[in-house]
């Protein structure tokens, strides 16, 4: 899953992410950071009902009664409303009750237990299993070989001074939160949110990018639209093809499609080429936050980071990479975002983030 990060900030060891929007897409140490990210292809979220209490009076006694519990079934029902879901038929629908409702009984026992410093929601992807998620949302795709991964320079090395807090959304280097839907293209989301954050920088304008130019239109190296891709190649993608053309010129449509070589020449912004940030060191990921957007990678497979609502996620992930902004749109999570911790001990940091990490460079 690939993210932005973009925010870092002194408070509780933690780290701020925009899971991009959802894409799973990635954009994002020493403090807690704030991602937005992007992300990119791969892992793509909510209102909470609350019980209505009746209030009624009886002669002269006042006395309240609370409206039963909706069934799990009637809180499916509802839940299709919400989302706007329809099964092609009866079977499908009953398959998805299951799943619907086992999820629900596991993210209410979640909750149940104190004491836990984030919280679980019953989100637009609780009717499916977490390999069906992780399947359309997830999609980092590693190097064939990673011990050919193109080594650059890191410009940031010798930064000295690192802000107490930096929050690129208040900057107006991050457009709002995207959705990348039921495909894996969470790689190009955090490619892209990179590239938007540093045209920011760079020209004074916050361009809301293409993605669905990269989907398209970019198979080099590991990348394969919906399939996965990596951000390197969409970083090299944009500096061969001398620009990337504007969402609004060509729009994501969620699925994989044939390249529109008219869109994709109408460039509204372009990089110079891309920078690593060394792997393994959430020291020198908190030197290049602090100084631009940057996309990041993390393992954002487990059920808990499915259904993730709020508060600080410690939750158990391996360190494989998936595309974690988030693009996962606003109903996911906090609006969109994730806080993570921190300073864990591990050197590749919670859930794989400081492992695979980078910038463009303008």
């Amino acid at each position: 899953m690939h993210l932005l990060y973009i925010d870092l900030k002194p408070t509780r060891n933690v780290l701020q992410y925009s899971l991009e929007r959802k894409s799973y897409s990635k954009t994002i140490t020493l403090s807690p950071f704030n991602l937005h990210t992007i992300m990119a292809s791969s892992l793509e979220r909510k209102l909470i009902i609350a019980a209505l209490i009746l209030l009624g009076m009886w002669a002269s006694q006042a006395t309240s009664r609370t409206l039963p519990e909706p069934s799990i079934s009637d809180r499916h029902e509802q839940w299709m409303a919400r989302h706007g879901r329809v099964y092609k038929d009866i079977a499908e629908k009953e398959r998805r009750f299951k799943i619907f409702k086992d999820n629900v009984e596991f993210i209410e026992s979640f909750n149940k237990v104190g004491n836990r410093p984030y919280k679980l929601s019953i989100n637009e992807y609780a009717d499916q299993t977490n390999e069906e998620f992780k399947a359309s949302h997830n999609g980092y795709k590693m190097p064939s070989n990673p011990k050919a991964m193109k080594t650059t320079s890191f410009k940031y090395e010798n930064v000295t001074v690192v802000p107490a807090s930096m929050d690129w959304r208040k900057k107006g280097a991050v457009t709002p939160i995207k959705d990348q839907g039921q495909c894996g293209s969470c790689w190009a989301f955090s490619t892209i949110a990179a590239t938007e954050g540093i045209t920011k920088l760079t020209t004074g304008k916050l361009i809301s990018l293409s993605e669905q130019e990269l989907v398209d239109c970019d198979r080099s190296g590991e990348d394969e639209g919906c399939e996965g891709g990596y951000m390197e190649d969409g970083f090299e993608f944009i500096v061969k093809n001398k620009g990337i053309a504007t969402e609004a010129i060509y729009p994501y449509q969620a699925t994989d499609g044939t390249c529109n070589t008219k869109e994709e020449a109408s460039h509204a912004a372009k990089i110079k080429g891309y920078e690593n940030v060394p792997a393994n060191s959430e020291k020198a990921l908190l030197k290049a936050v602090a100084n631009q957007p940057v996309s990041v990678s993390i393992d954002a497979s487990g059920a808990a980071f499915q259904f993730y609502s709020s508060g600080v996620f410690t939750g158990d992930c391996g360190t494989d990479l998936d595309h974690v902004k988030n693009s996962w749109g606003t109903t996911w999570g906090d609006k969109g975002y994730i806080m993570m911790q921190r300073d864990i001990g591990a050197k590749e940091g919670l859930c794989g983030i400081a492992m695979d990490s980078s910038y463009p460079t303008a």
